[in-house]
């Protein structure tokens, strides 16, 4: 269904924009935080040497597979979420919760026994064939000595994400923000003393770094939980939550026909970014050590629009569910005009600074040299993401999860990596041009994202068709 098609008003009054930013801002300040937990693994370990931030890097990648497919199936049941949230059923949003439990023990218990399996084959793939042998080693090394630590945190990761999700879901984003607070403050102090061994710790270098993400994972479920299960005015729905661990057949055969498409997207997209990653990786190691700062400093510039987008998803599913889909449009649009704006800023803001970052990290000034210029590419295209991010959670907060796989991971593997191997494998291309270029790739997603948006062929109503019984 698709509602009318009455005159959109791009600009909201103050009390749409405080709605939004009640939502928004806490995503913001969580999301911004988990990326600069990342940010102060990178520099520190930068310290460290560049073969030691590479492997990390490498690591990193990998993991975010793992990330990405645990938000991806969170995602289709979130769909429910949102809507149930809208149309008042709490036992539905209850129900939905219970849902995402059960698929992130499956989706850690099938991560560590991939990356056990096959941890030092897949690191490898990075390592470009000219590397030394020694380099080679030591970079398996590391790589292997990192990844095995931070699959400990995957669980207390996965469980966080689940609630924090149906937090957000019900418009209540603040202990999610307060518990990222709290893991960021972990994982910086214990970053500095197990990474340089400071006030008698030990000095682990980059298994320490490890260390220092587990225990800020493991403090952020802490907090969430005990937030959670206390404040009951605010989380009823969390209430009887394990008393009857009861999922309706029907609930959970809609969510997962709508989970598994957007669970094997981000599969997809994030591989394809694995691929673009181990595509660059062959110029070099030095060329992964330098879009790792200049990735690494850029999800912390892009999370406003990441954010923003989480956010549009959250209040269009909520429209959705009480049936308001004009008011679910022109949210999204309203939403992607303030993204857009404060990107161009942002973006001018990234350009400025480049030169600087880099000059934080201990490694080659060839490397720090073509970060600059990394980073000066993202800046240039920030605007591009946002929009074709807000393109990308308003189609999915409609359920449309068919357009939103060939949307995301079916461009980024058709367009974005076949383009890059061609550049990379059959032309002498300089690699900074050819980052360029491929990124560029991203107008095309926004341009069909803003087609999208105002064709209003995502606006469903998925929930109030479900009957879920106390």
């Amino acid at each position: 269904m698709t509602g009318g098609h009455g005159k959109l008003r791009l600009i909201g009054d103050r009390s749409f924009y405080m709605h939004v930013a009640a939502v928004a801002v806490p995503i913001i300040v969580q999301n911004t935080l988990t990326n600069i937990i990342s940010l102060l693994d990178n520099i520190m370990v930068g310290q460290v040497g560049t073969i030691p931030m590479s492997a990390v890097a490498v690591v990193n990648q990998l993991i975010l597979i793992f990330y990405l497919c645990v938000w991806g199936g969170l995602a289709g049941a979130g769909i429910f979420g949102a809507q149930f949230f809208g149309s008042g059923d709490m036992e539905g949003l209850r129900q939905t919760t219970r849902f995402k439990m059960v698929m992130m023990v499956v989706f850690t218990l099938a991560a560590w026994g991939i990356f056990l399996a096959f941890g030092d084959r897949l690191i490898g793939l990075y390592i470009a064939p000219g590397t030394s042998a020694e380099a080679r080693a030591e970079t398996l090394r590391l790589g292997l000595q990192y990844l095995r630590v931070m699959l400990i945190g995957l669980l207390p990761f996965a469980a966080t994400q689940a609630y924090a999700s149906a937090m957000r879901e019900s418009g209540k984003t603040y202990l999610p923000m307060y518990a990222s607070i709290t893991a960021m403050f972990v994982n910086f102090v214990f970053n500095a003393l197990l990474i340089f061994g400071l006030f008698g710790f030990p000095k682990l270098g980059v298994l320490g770094a490890a260390v220092a993400t587990v225990l800020s994972r493991f403090a952020e479920i802490l907090i969430i939980l005990a937030g959670g299960m206390r404040d009951t005015e605010n989380y009823g729905y969390l209430r009887g939550l394990y008393r009857d661990f009861r999922i309706s057949g029907d609930l959970a055969r809609r969510i997962a026909v709508k989970a598994a498409p957007l669970l094997v997207n981000e599969f997809f997209w994030s591989t394809a970014e694995a691929a673009i990653l181990q595509g660059y990786s062959m110029r070099g190691i030095n060329v992964v050590a330098a879009m790792n700062i200049a990735g690494v400093v850029f999800l912390v510039f892009e999370e406003f629009s990441l954010s923003l987008g989480n956010a549009t998803g959250i209040l269009a599913g909520q429209c959705l569910g009480a049936r308001k889909f004009d008011e679910a449009r022109e949210t999204s649009l309203r939403i992607m005009l303030v993204s857009v704006v404060f990107c161009i800023f942002t973006g001018l803001v990234l350009w400025a600074i480049a030169p600087m970052i880099p000059q934080i990290y201990r490694t080659e000034a060839s490397v720090r040299e073509m970060a600059v210029r990394c980073i000066r590419v993202m800046a240039f295209w920030l605007s591009m993401w946002a929009l074709a991010n807000i393109g990308y959670f308003t189609v999915r907060s409609g359920g449309r999860v068919a357009v939103v796989f060939l949307f995301d991971s079916v461009f980024t593997w058709a367009v974005k990596v076949s383009v890059l191997r061609i550049l990379v494998m059959k032309t002498a291309m300089d690699v900074v041009d050819i980052y360029f270029t491929v990124n560029g790739l991203e107008t095309i997603k926004a341009v069909v994202g803003i087609l999208l948006v105002l064709s209003g062929m995502w606006m469903q109503d998925l929930v109030n068709e479900i009957k879920v019984e106390e």
